[in-house]
């Protein structure tokens, strides 16, 4: 098992090959343009490719497991060769799971995704934490034990969102934090007491791209305060973020945030997609000057 924290691995990654994580999900459309069967068949080959393409021009992968269940064991066991493929490869890989539960069930889907050795076993997962902060005791606790990482939902970039995570709490006549708010602020108490004297800490926070900070209550000073809280970023290309403004969009938190990128990338075929992700890194790294 690696002795380097997952934040320490994805600070040293960042510096490497920059900001953007491409996610790995086997639409039914792109599938049909990749000229793939509909199968677990297709998404084993489509994975395996896009990971070949991808050797030396990106760090980091967010695979959608969604996209794999849907072909049952099958899909699974794609997932699971996707996963090693990407290892192999030197990638992080970034299981895009939102697990969200209670007690041993939520104990259960953290062994899966977050134990060394297990099939399933990824660098970091993304997690749902609108049943209670609190209920994510296991699987900090198993992120910090395994050297892994922690992607927890606090402002999403569906506008269905809004009304919840908008929503502040109110203590007597009071009105306090956004539940959006309330959630980033835990994760960065979490990495200050668990990572005290290290750059950036492991528990993330998932922060669309799209969405109103200050709506939400979102202090990005507060994410940029050591240790750094990683923020995972969706809403880039596809959903309408523009991949110049990152530094506009997250301010004195840029340089802590992961831009995801699926479709705008993946609708280029396979012929399109290398010279695709060499544009977008290019992109970037103009972006971080």
């Amino acid at each position: 098992m690696t002795t380097a924290t997952f934040g320490e691995r994805l600070a040293a990654t960042t510096d490497r090959y920059g900001h953007l994580c491409v996610g790995i999900d086997p639409h039914t459309y792109l599938l049909e343009r990749w000229n793939l069967p509909i199968s677990a068949v297709g998404a084993h080959e489509f994975g395996l490719r896009i990971i070949d393409e991808l050797k030396g021009r990106v760090g980091i992968v967010k695979p959608q497991v969604a996209f794999y269940e849907r072909f049952g064991a099958n899909g699974y066991k794609v997932l699971e060769d996707v996963f090693e493929a990407a290892r192999a490869a030197g990638l992080l890989v970034i299981a895009d799971v939102k697990r969200g539960d209670v007690g041993s069930t939520l104990e259960a889907y953290s062994e899966a995704w977050l134990t060394p050795g297990m099939p399933l076993e990824a660098d970091a997962m993304t997690l749902n934490p609108y049943q209670g902060f609190d209920t994510l005791a296991h699987p900090l606790e198993m992120a910090e034990e395994h050297n892994k990482g922690l992607f927890v939902l606090a402002a999403t970039s569906n506008p269905e969102s809004a009304s919840v995570q908008t929503a502040r709490r109110v203590r007597g006549s009071q009105e306090g934090r956004s539940v959006a708010g309330g959630i980033a602020a835990r994760a960065v108490l979490w990495n200050r007491d668990r990572f005290a004297g290290r750059t950036k800490g492991s528990v993330g926070v998932v922060i669309g791209a799209t969405v109103d900070l200050e709506l939400l209550d979102i202090d990005v000073e507060d994410l940029a305060t050591e240790p750094d809280t990683p923020i995972l970023a969706p809403g880039f290309g596809h959903q309408g973020a523009a991949f110049e403004d990152v530094r506009r969009i997250f301010g004195s938190s840029a340089e802590n945030v992961i831009v995801t990128s699926s479709r705008s990338l993946l609708e280029n075929g396979l012929e399109g997609l290398g010279g695709a992700i060499d544009s977008q890194v290019k992109v970037l790294r103009e972006a971080y000057k």
